[in-house]
This record gives structure tokens, C-alpha cells and sequence, in this order.
């Protein structure tokens, strides 16, 4: 619960734990909330994603039942209604001193390097792994398992139409064939990705015409003047 209301570290869990001692009791030493934190394992984090679930069922029956609907999301001005969007990030956090776990990370600094998957609707985080400081920005198993853990998060009834967002380390053939496969005759998976820009792809963007391009859209809809944006790449969503 501490977690769950953005307690980041055993003094502010146990702080929570001394205002609602009413409730709960005595708050939990730092040695017992140390063993318990080691002791969550796989079988047992397999059982708080289950908890996590049933509850994330219910909660979004409940937000489809209020006055304005589930929250879905606008783009370039259109409303995607039907369509969970996932935006999946990978943060560096530094660490002073030799925390468990911490490594030097690929861009030069020391700590770590969680990668997390939320749910843009609703700002609910659906999965994380958390990872020493050495994997670098697109390592691909784990941009695998994170958006697998995600995808189970979601309810049945809410995945008929998911589109996933990666930036530019997202930019990994792994990955792309993974969310690719995802697709079926009950579902449509759409993915929005970045790359760093080549010299080749300098030069494929040259030839491309004029008539090819239009002028950007901001996230509420209106003119980016002086961005451009190549129309084949909403095609895909625009069909869906």
C-alpha cells in the first residue's frame, strides 16, 4: 500500500504506517519490511500481478459506467476511441554511492536503468523491469518481457486495439516482430517507434516529394508551422 501511494523509500512507508496506526497497528520495523521485500520472489510477484489484474478489471468496468467513459486518448486532435495506448520508456537513475545492483550505465554515468510500460489512459504502470545500470537503451529481451507482462495486465475486454509507443530505442527487429505477432483476427496492434537518424536515411528522406509531407500536428491537434511529418506513417492508423 505504501508503494502503491508513491512511498519511495522505508521512511516514508513508515511514516504512512504511524498515521494509520489505528488501523493497521504497530508500524513494521526496517528489518521486517527488509525480510519481506527479499522475500517476494517469482511465485510470489506472479501473485501480486494477479491481485494487480483483478483489480485493474474492475476498476476500468467502473470507468467505462462513469459520466465521461474511459479515458481514451486524443492524437494530433483525434480521439482514439477503442484504442489502449502503452508507452514504454527506459530511465536512467543515478545512484551516489554503491547501491545493490548499481553498475556504470551505457551513457557514462553509475546506477540504474528500469524500463517500465504505462497505460497512457490512465497513467497506470503495467509493468517494470527493474535492471542494473548496464543494459544499454534497446536491450531486446528485455523490451520482450516487459511489454508481455504489460499485455497481461490489460483486461480481455480492452484489447481488441493496442498501440504501443517506444522511442527511439524501441528501434529493435526484435521487438517490432514481437508486437507485430501480437496481431489476430480479435485483436489490432499498432506501434509508433523512433530511430536515430543515418546518413542513409538522410538520403531516402531527400527523394521522398513534397506532396509526401504536410505539416506536423501538435498533441491537441493544432499546426506545428515549420514541422513536417511524412504521411505514410499514420496511414496505418488512420485504416485500422
Amino acid at each position: 500500500m505504501a508503494i502503491v501511494l508513491g512511498a519511495a523509500n522505508l521512511s516514508e512507508a513508515e511514516q504512512l504506517g504511524l498515521h494509520h496506526r489505528d488501523l493497521f497497528g504497530p508500524s513494521a520495523s526496517d528489518s521486517t519490511t527488509c525480510r519481506t521485500l527479499a522475500g517476494l520472489d517469482d511465485t510470489v510477484l506472479a501473485l501480486v500481478a494477479q491481485a494487480r489484474r483483478k483489480v485493474r478489471r474492475h476498476v476500468w468496468s467502473l470507468l467505462h459506467l462513469r459520466p465521461g467513459g474511459f479515458p481514451w486518448l486524443s492524437v494530433a486532435g483525434r480521439r482514439l476511441k477503442g484504442w489502449i495506448v502503452v508507452d514504454m520508456n527506459a530511465t536512467i537513475i543515478t545512484a551516489a554511492s554503491k547501491k545493490e545492483r548499481a553498475a556504470a550505465t551505457f551513457n557514462g554515468s553509475f546506477g540504474f536503468h528500469p524500463l517500465g510500460a504505462w497505460c497512457a489512459n490512465t497513467s497506470e504502470c503495467l509493468g517494470m523491469e527493474l535492471r542494473e545500470g548496464k543494459p544499454g537503451a534497446n536491450a531486446v529481451a528485455d523490451r520482450l518481457r516487459v511489454p508481455a507482462a504489460a499485455l497481461r495486465q490489460i483486461p480481455h475486454s480492452s484489447q481488441a486495439k493496442l498501440l504501443v509507443r517506444v522511442d527511439g530505442a524501441g528501434a529493435a527487429h526484435g521487438l517490432l516482430e514481437r508486437l507485430s505477432a501480437l496481431n489476430t483476427k480479435r485483436r489490432t496492434v499498432r506501434f509508433s517507434v523512433g530511430w536515430k537518424i543515418t546518413d542513409e536515411d538522410e538520403e531516402a528522406i531527400a527523394k521522398l516529394p513534397e506532396k509526401a509531407w504536410e505539416t506536423s500536428l501538435a498533441q491537441d491537434g493544432t499546426l506545428q508551422e515549420g514541422c513536417m511529418s511524412f504521411l505514410g506513417l499514420w496511414q496505418p492508423l488512420r485504416t485500422a
